[in-house]
């Protein structure tokens, strides 16, 4: 008889693991995947935490948020009209001391910009708030300007990263969300909570669904265009799903194999210990506890949406006048 489970995940948010058709999110991947990194391919099975492997004593937890404000249209001067995005972002990093059991807020920023590939468009002045204007390439189509923001938001991230650590040597950064463009970050793991792409073939894949909470698979090598170190990993929490609190950690691709491995090991003393729970967060246990509650500082500090953009809406009318 066919085994149903309901997952702890909130369905609002999508689904933790984005399964489909053929040509769905969750299709195979096409990316060059070399799974002989830690052991052979034939010798795969989950691995546990090795005994008296310690966490590190601080973890550092970045993240970001996003929010579309308004969508405009510029007049230009020759009759053509471009669109145009006025998006709030901010970036935060949580500083946790494990041997205190103790977490706080050491950065956070708020960046705002206007997004157009209009050639005249200037700065937005609404109220107190200032958008920065941001050109894009290409013909800037409506459609594509949300995602013209998270170079912003990225590099904001990067930013507050690098200012926030101690210095010592003995920290872990986690990213929420895959590296990309922040490969260059010491000591830094990605943390990819959503599974929209099958990259094992399937006798590995049951490898990942027999994973035990806090068993991880070997490290193995993505030939996609980021590229990277990545292995997947079990949270505690989840419903039994053959995904539920399955979440895909990656390193840079600059490390050698053993210096990824290593922060496998790390990863999975240090990550299980953060998972959230079901009655408090509907995107538990993938949701990390530190990463929840920066969320909400950071959503709280864009401001109140419909005050600016009644603001936006005063500011461009009287730019018409």
């Amino acid at each position: 008889m066919t085994k149903m489970y309901v997952d702890t995940w909130d369905p609002s948010y999508g689904s933790s693991f984005e399964g489909g058709g053929d040509d769905g999110p969750a299709s195979q991947s096409s990316a060059q995947v070399d799974t002989d990194v830690e052991v052979p391919a034939a010798e795969w099975a989950p691995i546990d935490v090795a005994r008296g492997r310690n966490p590190p004593g601080v973890v550092f937890l970045v993240d970001g948020v996003r929010r579309n404000d308004a969508g405009l249209w510029t007049a230009e001067e020759d009759g053509t009209s471009y669109a145009g995005l006025a998006a709030s972002f901010a970036a935060g990093v949580v500083r946790c001391d494990l041997g205190r059991g103790a977490a706080e807020l050491v950065s956070a920023q708020v960046g705002r910009g206007l997004f157009t590939a209009s050639p005249s468009a200037g700065d937005v002045q609404a109220g107190s708030v200032r958008y920065e204007v941001h050109r894009v390439s290409g013909t800037g189509e409506a459609s594509k300007l949300p995602a013209a923001v998270q170079p912003s938001l990225t590099a904001l991230e990067i930013e507050i990263s690098s200012m926030a650590r101690d210095g010592d040597g003995e920290d872990l950064l986690v990213v929420d969300g895959p590296l990309r463009n922040r490969r260059q970050l010491p000591r830094t793991i990605g943390y990819v909570k959503t599974q929209q792409k099958q990259y094992l073939p399937a006798a590995l894949t049951a490898v990942v669904t027999a994973l035990k909470p806090g068993q991880r698979t070997p490290v193995f090598h993505l030939g996609t265009v980021w590229g990277g170190w990545s292995w997947y990993l079990r949270l505690p929490g989840g419903s039994g799903a053959p995904w539920s609190g399955i979440v895909r950690v990656e390193c840079s691709p600059d490390l050698t194999p053993e210096q990824a491995i290593e922060l496998a090991e790390l990863s999975g003393v240090t990550l299980p210990r953060f998972a959230s729970s079901a009655y408090k967060d509907p995107r538990a246990p993938q949701n990390l506890v530190p990463i929840a509650g920066l969320e909400r500082r950071l959503r709280g500090m864009l401001g109140d949406a419909r005050v600016l953009h009644r603001a936006l809406t005063l500011a461009t009318a009287r730019n018409r006048a």
